[in-house]
């Protein structure tokens, strides 16, 4: 292929190129989905997460440290899918909600701000991330390990799946809003959790072989960071017990719960565990080991412990989004209350649909993508194939420096606590 430059214009032989951005985009260099097949995989990303939560619930930290008994999984009812008050959902909407106001290219602080202003009732990194918002430490000091012992623990793990939602093969979109919306509150493994659930969403919606979509999370972050190496000891011990994932927990167990090289920042010493690793394992877990079965990737998430509503709500979600929500079963969406309303946003679901349609087309363009419409006059979104940029490797225990940012008196103006 011959590429020439004139006056500072690059044109390819043989490719289209995108006005906006001026990028070169050939037939191989590009994924398309119909506006329609996108919109409908997100809905289902949704009700996955929903499914998820909805039937881990009851579970929740219940057992840690040991396999759930099966026996002890509750059965699943179609009127669960109504998941509007679990804060494994309504925060990431705080952070759809910034991006609906101000766009993608938000300010960091203007993110904090935001987050700082919310009123529901949080718990370890979200905690402590959202307490210095409020006294004035802006981001990403506010979810440096210098201002949080919790920065390493699962919080923007399981808030992430919004990141992947909105943009379709664009890992690193994912990645940047990680940089926006996960330093508030969390730092090293802490923040890299979302970046990979992110970066599988965003995977999920052109690939269903979950080995793959794995290993395109995996490129998200930083290969040295103990998060990848958990995940690649999960991809190496499903490949020598691909039947029998008790054994693999049990493995994940030794490391990952018993070993104190892998706790060096774990918030609790003892059998309870919100480190962000060990709970990723389990969402990986559920993915291999599901082999693409709803019920299967729910319940072997869930079974495995630890935080296990948020961690199949995370399986769900991805799972869900490579079925597509026409061709779910019709018992996880059933009952689906459409007027219902997630707490402590303007959203109920027909609305957080049409938010996320608004922001794909921003990510698409603002990646160089574009819309077309197809031989059936159909939209179609035009991606560009990314090459993802892992940020840089940070450990909680060996942190680099705070940034000394602080909110200004007019920034601390605009933070006003709600009563809880």
């Amino acid at each position: 292929m011959v590429i020439t430059f004139v006056l500072g214009m690059v044109f390819v032989a043989g490719c289209q190129t995108d006005v906006l951005s001026g990028i070169g985009i050939g037939a191989g260099n590009v994924r398309r989905i119909t506006v329609e097949d996108y919109a409908d995989k997100m809905k289902a990303g949704w009700i996955g997460q929903m499914a998820g939560v909805g039937w881990g619930g009851p579970t929740e930290f219940k057992f840690k440290g040991e396999i759930i008994p099966e026996d002890k999984m509750p059965t699943w009812k179609p009127d669960k899918i109504n998941q509007f008050h679990q804060d494994d959902i309504y925060v990431e909407m705080t952070f759809l909600r910034t991006l609906e106001l101000y766009g993608m290219d938000v300010p960091i602080r203007q993110a904090g701000i935001d987050f700082a202003n919310s009123g529901y009732k949080l718990w370890h990194a979200n905690k402590y991330g959202r307490d210095n918002l409020r006294k004035g430490i802006a981001p990403p000091d506010s979810g440096h390990p210098e201002f949080s012992k919790h920065a390493d623990d699962i919080d923007y793990q399981i808030e992430a799946d919004y990141s992947g939602l909105i943009a379709p093969g664009l890992p690193k979109v994912a990645i940047e809003l990680g940089e926006k919306f996960g330093r508030l509150m969390n730092y090293g493994d802490g923040l890299y959790g979302g970046q990979f659930v992110g970066g599988m969403y965003a995977e999920a919606f052109f690939e269903d072989d979950m080995e793959k979509i794995v290993l395109a999370g995996l490129k998200c972050i930083p290969k040295k960071s103990q998060y990848a190496e958990c995940i690649r000891d999960v991809l190496a011990w499903y490949k020598q017990n691909p039947d029998d994932w008790q054994k693999t927990w049990q493995l994940v167990e030794e490391k990952y719960q018993d070993n104190p090289d892998y706790r060096k920042y774990s918030c609790d010493k003892g059998d309870f565990n919100i480190d962000a690793k060990i709970n990723g394992a389990y969402i990986v877990m559920g993915l291999l080991y599901g082999k693409g079965d709803p019920d299967e990737t729910i319940i072997i998430t869930a079974r495995c412990g630890q935080d296990s509503d948020c961690n199949p709500s995370n399986s769900g979600g991805i799972l869900f989004t490579t079925i597509g929500f026409e061709n779910l079963p019709d018992r996880f969406k059933s009952d689906l209350n459409p007027e219902g309303k997630f707490s402590h946003t303007p959203y109920n679901f027909p609305m957080l649909v049409e938010v996320s349609k608004k922001l794909v087309r921003q990510a698409v363009n603002r990646a160089g993508g574009r819309v077309e419409k197809n031989a059936d006059d159909q939209e179609v979104f035009v991606i560009p194939i990314q090459k993802p940029k892992p940020s840089k490797l940070e450990q909680c225990w060996e942190p680099g420096p705070i940034a000394n940012s602080k909110f200004t008196e007019q920034e601390m103006a605009q933070i006003q606590v709600p009563e809880q």
